[in-house]
C-alpha cells in the first residue's frame, strides 16, 4: 500500500472499531462503509453481502447498496430454487474454498470468468468485482462484494485496503448476525413480546408483569383419528398446516401465539383499557372467524383429512400474569392465571356443546352482546358455574361482533 492508502486504511480501521460498533443493521453498515469509501476517494459503486443465518425459513439475507440508490434486505428461503444460481456464483467459491473472488471487465469479455453474475455486472457497466471472505469466529466464511464502474477497475492498492477492511468487517457482521440469531430464535420459540422481554432482562424465574388481555384457546378435534391413521411426515405436515392457519390468523388481526400445546394453540390480544378491551376482542372474534374458515379450507384442499378437521375455539378476558414460571434450570415465558384456566376449560365445553366458538361472560359484557347464552356449565378447577355464549361463525360481522346492530339492545334486555 502506499502511504495514502495507508492513513486511509487506518481511518476507516479506526472508524471500523469505534462508530461503527453502534450500528445494529448490516444495511447501515455497508451503506455507510460505501459513502465512507466513496468520500475519500474508492469509487465503489455497489456493496453486498451474503450471511447465512439461522433461521426457521430463511437460510441466507443479503444487504444490498449501490450508488445508483438501491438499498435493500434481500431473504434466500429455505428452498432450492436458486441453487443454480448459487453454484454458478462467486460467493460459492468464497463459501467453499475460503478465498476471493475477482471479476475484472475492463480486459474484454474473453477474459472474463464465467460466473452467472458476471452478464449482470456488465449491463450494470461494472468495471470491476471482488468478492471476500468473512471469517467468523466459529470457522464458517461468509461473503462480502465490491464493485466499481471506475474506468480502470480496482487498483492494486485498493484491492489491498478492502481486503484489510474485511477482518474489521467480518467481526461487525458477525456481532450482528449473533443479535439477530437471539431475537429470531427467541421469537420463534416464545413469541415476539415474550422474546423482546427476555431480550430486555427479564429472565430470572417469576420476572414478568401483570397485564390485561383476551385469552384464546383453539382446540383441535378429529387430529387423534388422524394420528393413527397417517404416516409420520404426513401427521406432521398436516399439524403444521393447522398452525399455520391458527397462527396467521391471529397475527394478522393483531395478536400473538404464546404455545402450542400439544394440538392446541394459546393466544392473546393484550388490551389496556376499557376503549382497547372492546377492540382486543373485536380482533380476537375476527382472528378466530379467520381460523375457522382456514380450517375448513384445509378440509377442502386435503383429501387425508375427509372433512373431519375442525377446531373448537374459546375466548375468555381479564388480568394475567406475564411472565417466567418454571424450575431454576429450566423456564417458561408465558401467560398463567385463573384467565388462562377458564380459557382452557371453555375450550374444552366446545366439544360438549357443539359448538365451535364460545365466549365467556367477560367477552359478552365487552361487546354488548349476550345473543347466544347458552346457559351455565360447571367446569373443573372452578367452584361456580360459567356463563357460555356461542358466537356462530355466520353472525360475526366485519365488527367482531356476533349481534346484530338492531338484535343486539334486545339481547341484553332479554338477558
Amino acid at each position: 500500500m502506499t502511504i495514502n492508502a495507508s492513513l486511509l486504511a487506518a481511518d476507516i480501521m479506526e472508524w471500523l472499531y469505534g462508530d461503527a460498533v453502534q450500528i445494529v443493521e448490516g444495511l447501515e453498515l455497508i451503506g455507510s462503509l460505501a459513502e465512507r469509501l466513496n468520500a475519500r476517494g474508492v469509487q465503489v459503486d455497489r456493496v453486498t453481502t451474503a450471511i447465512a443465518i439461522l433461521h426457521p425459513n430463511v437460510r441466507a439475507e443479503s444487504a444490498l447498496w449501490t450508488s445508483d440508490g438501491d438499498r435493500e434486505l434481500r431473504r434466500y428461503f429455505q428452498v432450492d430454487e436458486d441453487s443454480d444460481a448459487y453454484a454458478r456464483s462467486p460467493i460459492k467459491v468464497v463459501n467453499t474454498e475460503r478465498r476471493a473472488v475477482r471479476i475484472r471487465l475492463v480486459d474484454g469479455p474473453d477474459a472474463v470468468p464465467e460466473f452467472g453474475i458476471a452478464e449482470d455486472l456488465i449491463a450494470w457497466g461494472m468495471t470491476d468485482y471482488v468478492a471476500l471472505p468473512l471469517a467468523f469466529s466459529d470457522g464458517s466464511t461468509k461473503a462480502v462484494t465490491f464493485a466499481t464502474r471506475a474506468p480502470r477497475g480496482f487498483s492494486g492498492a485498493e484491492l489491498s485496503l478492502l481486503e484489510t477492511l474485511s477482518g474489521p468487517l467480518a467481526l461487525l457482521c458477525e456481532m450482528q448476525t449473533l443479535k439477530r440469531t437471539s431475537r429470531t430464535l427467541l421469537e420463534t420459540y416464545v413469541g415476539q413480546r415474550a422474546g423482546a422481554r427476555v431480550l430486555d432482562g427479564t429472565v430470572h424465574r417469576g420476572d414478568g408483569e401483570t397485564i390485561s388481555a383476551i385469552v384464546g384457546f383453539a382446540d383441535l378435534r378429529g387430529f387423534t383419528e388422524l394420528s393413527n391413521e397417517l404416516p409420520g411426515d404426513r401427521l406432521i405436515g398436516l399439524l403444521n398446516t393447522y398452525f399455520d392457519a391458527v397462527t396467521s390468523a391471529v397475527e394478522a388481526h393483531g395478536g400473538e401465539v404464546l404455545k402450542f400445546i400439544g394440538d392446541e394453540v394459546m393466544a392473546v390480544f393484550p388490551y389496556q383499557c376499557e376503549a382497547t378491551a372492546r377492540e382486543a376482542s373485536r380482533h380476537a372474534l375476527l382472528a378466530t372467524r379467520d381460523a375457522i374458515e382456514k380450517i375448513d379450507e384445509i378440509n377442502r384442499v386435503c383429501p387425508q383429512t375427509d372433512g373431519r378437521l375442525r377446531v373448537g375455539i374459546a375466548l375468555h378476558a381479564g388480568d394475567v400474569f406475564f411472565g417466567n414460571v418454571g424450575a431454576e434450570t429450566r423456564l417458561d415465558f408465558t401467560v398463567v392465571g385463573p384467565v388462562v384456566n377458564l380459557a382452557s376449560r371453555i375450550a374444552g365445553l366446545t366439544r360438549e356443546l357443539g359448538h365451535d366458538i364460545l365466549v365467556s361472560e367477560a367477552i359478552a359484557e365487552i361487546m354488548g352482546c349476550r345473543a347466544g347464552l347458552l346457559g351455565s356449565h360447571r367446569v373443573k378447577g372452578f367452584s361456580e358455574p360459567v356463563s357460555v355464549f356461542k358466537a356462530p361463525l355466520a353472525s360475526i360481522g366485519t365488527d367482531g361482533n356476533w349481534c346484530k346492530d338492531s338484535a343486539s339492545p334486545r339481547a341484553r334486555e332479554a338477558n
